[in-house]
């Protein structure tokens, strides 16, 4: 509920006070709002999220680098909401950077990130999350209260975000 009141109430007074034309208030109610790079780093910043890349470097077309270009508000958010909830250090180490599998849900399709394997934030997805069947891959999975899925690659947690888990 939050999140509608966010993306539609708040265009919508904006409109009225004359602050945006209507057509962003039209884009801004859309299912999905796609954050830029800078848009993103601004809000893990704010709630004390880290990001690395093994080649230091945000360009979202370098498998090298990690980016956050065209994720989804929702995604964002979700990290956020994991980092407050948990209490945890959460570094992202994989954004919407080509390199990843491809699909409707995908790191290039603004839904995944990868964070660090670190004991805090894997003993909280796992004693706070459902324990669901392991991925195709083998990869072992937990179900937030959400729906949102984190796996465990072994190096670290590939989420998919579907919601931002209660922003």
């Amino acid at each position: 509920m939050k999140s509608v009141l966010r993306r539609v109430l708040i265009p919508v007074v904006a409109v009225i006070a004359g602050l945006l034309p209507g057509v962003v208030a039209v884009e801004q109610a859309s299912a999905l709002t796609k954050l830029t790079h800078s848009q993103a780093t601004a809000i893990f910043r704010a709630a004390g999220i880290t990001w690395s890349s093994s080649g230091g470097c945000s360009d979202w077309n370098n498998p090298t680098c990690t980016s956050f270009t065209n994720i989804n508000d929702s995604t964002v958010y979700g990290v956020r909401t994991l980092k407050q909830a948990s209490g945890c250090a959460v570094n992202i180490t994989g954004g919407t950077e080509v390199g990843h599998a491809s699909g409707t849900y995908s790191h290039r399709n603004g839904y995944k990130v990868d964070i660090s394997v670190y004991t805090c934030v894997s003993n909280y997805i796992r004693g706070t999350f459902t324990r669901i069947a392991d991925r195709g891959d083998g990869a072992q999975q937990w179900r937030s209260g959400a729906g949102n899925i984190y796996a465990n690659e072994g190096n670290h947690w590939d989420i998919t975000y579907y919601n931002c888990g209660g922003c």
